[in-house]
């Protein structure tokens, strides 16, 4: 059987210490074992890695897309406690250079939500959903 856990997202950097330099901004602590060459967010769930691309592409035997500016095909979720945080995190993120994809807005499915993409293009979600469940580190239990 496979474990059913998520415990670690490495984004494939073309310019890891932008990147980082942004996260950094967010306010996103760091673990220990962050440097020029990885860098390493903790997150209530999981961790958050940032590696050069070319260095992740050749570990796992693939081919770059070098259009940093293609949709990737995925997307990952910041999940608040309360409405009101979703525009809050918003105006953080516009303010450390984000690009805010979609402004804030109600949800058909009762919740509010918008989205943002990193300065290489990894696209995220900020989402307030009235039904999810934190533990109490903030990890998602459910929704």
């Amino acid at each position: 059987m496979v474990p059913e856990r998520v415990s670690l997202i490495t984004i494939g950097a073309f310019n890891l210490p932008k990147l980082r330099t942004f996260y950094q901004e967010l306010g996103w602590e760091e673990n220990d074992i962050s440097s020029d060459h990885y860098a390493a967010f903790k997150t209530a769930g999981v961790i958050l890695s940032i590696f050069p691309i070319e260095e992740l592409a050749k570990d796992a035997g693939v081919q770059i897309n070098h259009d940093k500016d293609t949709f990737k095909g995925i997307t990952l979720a910041i999940n608040v406690d309360k409405r009101e945080q979703v525009d809050a995190t918003i105006e953080e993120i516009r303010r450390v250079g984000g690009n805010i994809l979609r402004e804030p807005s109600d949800a058909f499915w009762g919740g509010r939500t918008a989205y943002f993409a990193d300065p290489e293009n990894n696209l995220w979600e900020v989402a307030w959903n009235p039904a999810s469940v934190f533990d109490e580190r903030g990890a998602m239990l459910s929704f």
